[in-house]
């Protein structure tokens, strides 16, 4: 279906953007808020194998409900796709929304793996489609302030850390189903690192196990890089802790400092210390700026399937060296 003729009446009135949504876990439920919030777009199918599940999100927003993907695609006639599924299942999702010209909401991770993504990343550029990843981080306004001032003052270091406990799901300590803690959650880390640092060029990478720790992903890695301009990097991660403890990016710049989380920015220049909180909901702004894409309204989407690639690029190659023992951190090359 050529959804551009659903976007407008002969009227020029906003028709319905009518959106389904695949997964209906936590993260589902936040795009389902969202969207539902807005004007003129109604979240009109949910599909989960949990079926309690999706009942709940239906009644949020009226949707019908579904316990497979297939199953929804086959009965909905649709205007956009929220993929909101764990890892392990990208793939043939995507590859259906791409035949049926589907415009393609995908939460991050892209996939456990890279050749998944590598393989729609191609069917989507061939294609054209409209789509999104949720890299929800560059949508703070903190994050815009953050470019600001280091337009010209780059920065010369980044700290990241995403020190946290494990979630509780059983896919997510399987490092088949979630691509570990580097892949499904730092990954947010190094892309904004990528958006305010630079590209990575290098490094060395170790990670641990844990004989107390969930399954068998590694439970500690620590990656040590050096971008393309010249600027150096660690990022830690560890999924042991009780809590959430610290989850962030600190940069350092020639007579400045930021340190950078999902809600606030905190800078140190010669003016002394502030904190900066961010004024709105990074999701929020990034499902807006989605939905006016599938309308043909704007094309200000931050992350794109192709260059959320380049982000899962980097991710599953520190992965795979802190993994296999391999401390010096081989990019794959752009395809």
């Amino acid at each position: 279906m050529d959804t551009s003729s659903r976007q407008r009446s002969g009227t020029g009135r906003l028709v319905t953007l009518r959106v389904g949504l695949l997964g209906a876990g936590f993260i589902g439920g936040r795009h389902a808020e969202s969207l539902s919030a807005q004007d003129g777009v109604r979240v009109c199918a949910v599909a989960d194998p949990r079926i309690d599940r999706a009942q709940r999100l239906a009644e949020l927003t009226g949707a019908r409900t579904y316990e497979s993907w297939e199953h929804l695609l086959e009965s909905e006639e649709l205007d956009a796709l929220y993929v909101c599924v764990p890892p392990y299942q990208h793939g043939a999702i995507e590859q259906a929304a791409i035949e049926r010209k589907l415009p393609i909401f995908v939460e991050k991770p892209l996939a456990a793996d890279l050749e998944t993504a590598e393989q729609l990343a191609a069917e989507i550029e061939r294609t054209g489609l409209v789509t999104a990843v949720g890299y929800h981080w560059r949508y703070l306004d903190t994050v815009d302030r953050a470019r600001d001032l280091l337009a010209d003052r780059p920065a010369v270091m980044a700290l990241g850390a995403w020190l946290d406990k494990a979630p509780r799901v059983d896919w997510w300590a399987r490092q088949q189903q979630s691509g570990g803690q580097t892949v499904e959650q730092a990954t947010h880390l190094f892309d904004l690192a990528r958006v305010l640092v630079g590209e990575v060029a290098g490094g060395y990478v170790l990670g641990s196990r844990s004989p107390d720790g969930p399954g068998d992903i590694l439970h500690a890695c620590t990656a040590s890089l050096r971008f393309d301009t010249g600027a150096v990097g660690t990022f830690s991660n560890s999924c042991l802790l009780p809590r959430g403890f610290r989850i962030g990016l600190e940069i350092a710049a020639p007579g400045l400092a930021l340190c950078l989380t999902e809600h606030q920015l905190v800078l140190s220049d010669a003016d002394g210390e502030r904190t900066i909180q961010r004024r709105e909901d990074p999701l929020l702004a990034e499902d807006r700026v989605f939905v006016a894409a599938v309308r043909g309204e704007s094309d200000s989407i931050r992350a794109p399937y192709a260059e959320a690639l380049r982000t899962h690029r980097l991710v599953t190659a520190v992965a795979a060296a802190a993994a296999n023992d391999a401390p010096l951190l081989a990019l794959p090359a752009a395809r």
